[in-house]
């Protein structure tokens, strides 16, 4: 049976690992309708089902809305889709400047999704032109009108999680969840207090690039100068050749711990170092075999000498 976990304070439960969508439809960043498209991300939320994931992130800003699309359409053709738990993201732009706007979006976001209802609705960024308070209480509403079922934010700091809290709480709604960039590799949210505060208030912190785009797996380690990192993802992680070679005592120490839990990779072994702590890692995957891999993770667990011991990297 598939480990699961509450979603904060709102009732739900989910898998203890998700999946996340924004390489199904990106072209810009990913790629997608290159060496991957409908018919392999398809498979790839087959796999994660398969392996027991009920949980699926994506944004309206994925593929400018084809990840929702796409998503909403493997999920209404899912038997079992009342057990998942589908969550998007709002986007705060500069042109949304009223209560008005987070209404259209979100009704713009249930259409390409094909739902009456989402199950969690974020605001994807902490910058906007609409105040807080309007923004909260508009999210609210959408709550109260039966369109969203959870409320939820992400990249936000911990004393705005907090602000966000009591606002929400005034209207008798739980803040759901924080979705930031935590990883062995990016453990801001441990030391900016992000990690605390969602502990403190009950809300669920949830990991994207848990696996820091590819580093974590090992496979750019087969040479100490990264050479087969890709250009384009050397600029998004921010891992040259030296960085790159800093992760290796690291990386060993996953290969390592992976051998003692049947042979485990590092990439396994690192999501299940995030469940450790409390978030929900939600890895990416473009298809059956990276979906498959990903949920490796799931079903075991790391001793507290193991958590302790990789911990104590600090690799900045």
């Amino acid at each position: 049976m598939t480990q699961t976990i509450a979603l904060g304070a709102t009732g739900i439960t989910m898998s203890a690992q998700g999946a996340g969508t924004w390489q199904w439809g990106d072209r810009r960043v990913w790629g997608y309708g290159g060496a991957y498209a409908q018919d392999e991300v398809a498979a790839a939320y087959a796999a994660s089902r398969n392996a027991g994931i009920t949980f699926f992130d994506t944004a309206e800003i994925y593929g400018s809305g084809v990840s929702e699309t796409l998503l909403g359409a493997f999920v209404r053709a899912d038997p079992e889709r009342e057990r998942l738990v589908i969550a998007t993201k709002y986007a705060p732009l500069p042109a949304r400047l009223t209560s008005q706007a987070v209404a259209r979006a979100l009704d713009a976001s249930l259409k390409r999704l094909g739902m009456e209802r989402v199950d969690l609705y974020q605001v994807h960024w902490p910058y906007s032109l609409i105040r807080l308070d309007t923004l909260m209480s508009a999210l609210a509403d959408q709550v109260h009108a039966g369109k969203v079922r959870a409320v939820g934010v992400s990249n936000y700091s911990a004393r705005a999680m907090r602000r966000t809290h009591e606002l929400l709480a005034r209207r008798g709604v739980p803040l759901a969840s924080n979705q930031v960039h935590y990883s062995l590799l990016h453990r801001q949210p441990e030391w900016n207090g992000v990690l605390a505060a969602c502990r403190e208030l009950n809300v669920r912190l949830i990991a994207y690039s848990p696996l820091e785009q590819g580093i974590l797996t090992g496979k750019f380690h087969t040479d100490a100068a990264g050479a087969r990192l890709p250009l384009l993802r050397r600029l998004q992680s921010g891992y040259g050749a030296a960085k790159l070679r800093a992760t290796l005592p690291l990386i060993e120490a996953l290969r390592v711990i992976g051998v003692a839990h049947d042979g485990k990779t590092p990439a396994q072994v690192a999501l299940n170092w995030l469940m450790r702590q409390g978030a929900l890692p939600i890895p990416g995957a473009k298809n059956a075999a990276q979906a498959a891999a990903n949920a490796g993770a799931l079903g075991w667990e790391l001793s507290d000498e193991e958590v302790v011991r990789l911990s104590k990297f600090d690799i900045r």
